[in-house]
This record gives C-alpha cells, sequence and structure tokens, in this order.
C-alpha cells in the first residue's frame, strides 16, 4: 500500500472500503459504497450474518433481499469475519455498537475490541473513520491510542499551521445519521458531519463521503463532529420528555394533548412538534444523551436538562403500567393474574427493530405486577434473548377477533400500520392507547384508554 497516500486519493474509484459492524448502520452503509462503484467487504463477528449476506440474504426488514444479491453477484459486496483482512482495505469505518451498562454508564468495549482488531492491521496510507455514536473526545482518548500500537502516527492538530503533521495514517469521526425505515431520507440524502483528528484526515473523510452522500458538512475536530451528533438526539430527547411531562399534566386536567400539539404546530415558526408515547426506543435518543453528562462530570458540570430529560423518558413505561393497573382497576380487575396482550414490541411503527425499545420494559414491569402477557408484532414473529431481557420463549400470537376477545386489555404499544384499529377495539374488552393510534375511531370509546 502507498505511503505517501494523499487525502485527494479517497475521491478515486473502486475503493476497497471495510465496513465493520453489519447492522441497521453498517450494512446500509456498505451496501451505498457498493452503488457507487467500490469494492466493499462487511466485517462481523456473528459467522450467521455472514453466511447471510454471502448467500445474498437480508436479516433487516428494510434492506431488499434483491439489493444484496445485486452487489454479492457483481462482486461489489461480500461479507467476512476474517479481520486480518482489514489490511487490503483503503478505508476502514467502524459502526459497532456503543450502548449503556448496567449502571447507565457507556459500554464503549466494542469500540475498543474494533480498535484492538484493526490495530495489527493497519496500514500506511489507509483511512480510519469511527460511525459509531460516543462522547466527544473518544477518537482521540480511546481509538487513537490503541491505533498507535500499530507503530503508525496520526497527530491530532488543527488550524492553518497544522498541514504538514505527521500523518502515517488518517483518522476521522463521521457519525452515522441513519434512521431505520425512514422512506423520506435515505442515505443518501442526509447530509454527512466529517472530523478528522487533523486537517489532512478531515478532507480524506470528506473525499470519502462525498461520492456517497449529496453534502459532506467539514467540522475543525472530531471532537466537534462527535458533540454535533449527540446535540442532535439530545434536542429530540428533552423535547420528547418536555411533551411526555405535559402528556401526564394533560392527563390530570382532562386535556387532549395531541389535540393541543396539533393546535400549536400550526404556528409557522418558532414551533416543532413532538409526539408523547410510552418511553424512548431505538440506538440513539434512549442511549445518547448519557454519554454526554457521564463525560461532563469529568469536567465539574452537571448536565441537568439533559438527566431530568432522562428521568422522564424512563419514568414512561411505569406510567403506562399505573395507568393499566387503574384502567382494570376500575373495571374491577386486578393487574395480577389479568391477561394482557401487547400490540407492536419494535421501538417504533413499521421496522423490525427492538433496540431499547420500551415496551419490554412495560412487558418485565407487568409481569413482576403478576399479569399474563402475550405479544403481537408482524415484525417479530418469535422474540429471543436480549441485552438485558430474556424472552425467548415468546412468540407472536395471531390477531382476529376471536383471539382478542379473551384479553382483559389489549395495550397498543407500537402502532403498525398494519394493524386494524377498528376492528381491535371491536373485539377488545378495554384498549389502552399509548400512541394515541385510535384517536380517529368513534365507535366503542369507552373501551379506551389514552395514556
Amino acid at each position: 500500500m502507498p505511503t505517501d497516500r494523499k487525502p485527494e486519493f479517497f475521491k478515486g474509484s473502486q475503493l476497497k472500503v471495510g465496513i465493520i459492524g453489519c447492522g441497521y448502520v453498517g450494512l446500509p452503509l456498505a451496501l451505498r459504497f457498493a452503488e457507487a462503484g467500490h469494492r466493499v467487504v462487511g466485517f462481523d463477528t456473528d459467522p450467521e450474518k455472514v453466511n447471510k449476506l454471502n448467500a445474498g440474504k437480508s436479516y433487516i426488514e428494510h434492506i431488499p433481499v434483491n439489493k444484496i444479491q445485486q452487489f454479492v453477484n457483481s462482486k461489489h459486496f461480500s461479507a467476512s469475519s476474517d479481520f486480518t483482512r482489514l489490511k487490503e482495505m483503503d478505508a476502514i469505518l467502524i459502526c459497532v455498537p456503543t450502548p449503556l451498562d448496567d449502571r447507565r454508564e457507556p459500554d464503549l468495549s466494542y469500540v475498543e475490541a474494533t480498535a484492538r482488531s484493526i490495530s495489527p492491521n493497519l496500514q500506511k496510507g489507509q483511512l480510519v473513520v469511527l460511525e459509531s455514536t460516543t462522547y466527544p473526545g473518544t477518537t482521540e482518548e480511546l481509538v487513537l491510542p490503541i491505533l498507535a500500537k500499530s507503530g503508525l502516527k496520526c497527530e491530532i492538530a488543527s488550524g492553518p499551521d497544522a498541514e504538514n503533521v505527521a500523518c502515517d495514517y488518517f483518522l476521522a469521526f463521521s457519525p452515522e445519521r441513519e434512521d431505520p425505515g425512514n422512506k423520506q431520507y435515505g442515505l443518501a440524502q442526509i447530509p454527512k458531519v466529517v472530523g478528522g483528528l487533523n486537517p489532512p484526515s478531515g478532507r480524506a473523510a470528506q473525499a470519502l463521503y462525498a461520492q456517497i452522500v449529496s453534502r459532506v458538512v467539514p467540522v475543525g475536530s472530531t471532537r466537534a463532529a462527535e458533540m454535533a451528533k449527540l446535540l442532535e438526539n439530545i434536542f429530540r430527547c428533552v423535547n420528547i420528555a418536555l411533551v411526555n411531562e405535559l402528556k401526564m399534566l394533560s392527563l390530570r386536567m382532562d386535556i387532549d394533548i395531541w389535540e393541543v400539539i396539533d393546535a400549536a404546530a400550526t404556528k409557522p415558526f418558532g414551533f416543532m412538534p413532538f409526539y408523547p408515547g410510552p418511553g424512548l426506543g431505538g440506538h440513539c435518543i434512549p442511549v445518547d444523551p448519557f454519554y454526554l453528562s457521564w463525560k461532563a462530570r469529568e469536567y465539574d458540570f452537571a448536565a441537568r436538562f439533559i438527566e431530568l430529560a432522562g428521568e422522564v423518558n424512563t419514568a414512561m413505561p411505569y406510567h403506562v403500567v399505573d395507568a393499566i393497573a387503574a384502567a382494570l382497576n376500575e373495571r374491577q380487575k386486578s393487574i395480577k393474574g389479568a391477561r394482557v396482550l401487547m400490540l407492536g414490541v419494535a421501538y417504533k411503527k413499521d421496522v423490525d427493530d427492538l433496540r431499547e425499545s420500551p415496551t419490554l420494559k412495560i412487558m418485565e414491569l407487568l409481569a413482576k405486577r403478576g399479569a399474563h402477557l402475550d405479544y403481537n408484532d408482524p415484525y417479530f414473529p418469535q422474540l429471543s434473548k436480549m441485552r438485558h431481557y430474556d424472552y425467548s420463549a415468546m412468540k407472536s400470537v395471531p390477531l382476529n377477533p376471536q383471539t382478542i376477545g379473551p384479553y382483559d386489555c389489549v395495550v397498543i404499544a407500537t402502532d403498525h400500520s398494519s394493524y386494524d384499529y377498528a376492528a381491535i377495539v371491536d373485539a377488545a374488552k378495554l384498549v389502552i392507547d399509548t400512541r394515541n393510534a385510535t384517536r380517529r375511531l368513534m365507535r366503542h370509546r369507552d373501551k379506551i384508554v389514552l395514556c
């Protein structure tokens, strides 16, 4: 591999791009680079994923099989668990999970393990980009020292005097902005924020990503790029917490919060609608704010808005369970021994993504209070053991008037488009609607409890 490679090299065609992590972020990114004509290898430690991809199969609902087959057949995409092949790559992009541990502190074990797998295979002239969402300083403080064990240098520098910095390889951060199931904004349409460890690294990453997205947004450092991603998700987290708190107040005041939001949203400036729900889900919004509040403590700074929003959103599944108990009690039924059907376990509508789904927490809380649980979700015929939950014995039950009728309560936890809400309400004894999915139904309103 050339030792005097310039950032402009990454403007070239048919680059060899390695994507580490073939999940909801890494796989769409890999296919986008293949679509742009590059040779892509998706690296993953899960042999089942590797085998499926090489056979042209998809394990993510919104990624069509024919797209994977197209690039496998054209030799533009393959998958591997052999990390020594990283030596062959021009660019290596890290797309691994960054969850919270049991104490709700950052768990960077996946990033650290990935950096350790890259280090012995790192070559001069390669570009390494971390995409995993994390706290400001991760690229400099965690990834860089591990890669330095390779003996290659990439110095931290900024400003116009930093052009001649030692740069055996290029290192940057560019946060993923994947939104599973979003049909309006695909990867190619979403601008890409890029921050390099030094100016040459920044230009190298910009050159690479400019080939697959409509716009690249450069910032002055990896720390700025890391912070930008957190700001995006903290903005959503805080505003969702605000509207969730207003929802609970509105319930006490007998005000329809969804009507209030719709009315406020008619203002053409200064307002953006956010909607309440049973809690936060997904790979970013429930997790990312805690990364920044944890890092802030290193600087003797209390991120009070972030922590308060986290408290409000974390409390929402408990609120839902209390609402279920109260509604059953009004009907002279105890939550202990009640048969409860959960509709939707995905974290949002029309996706096959369970990450941080509030439904899983609601199910845990209901089970602890003695409820007998079943679920239906068209995207999950069967559940498996997860990081914090084990529902591997549960399978999705059929959904029809005959199966709905015997349940004491049906909880709409995820508002999938495929559900016939009118038929559900007709057949159910009691419906707890956490998503306002039944808003336009006039019949049997006495059965519906919004929460």
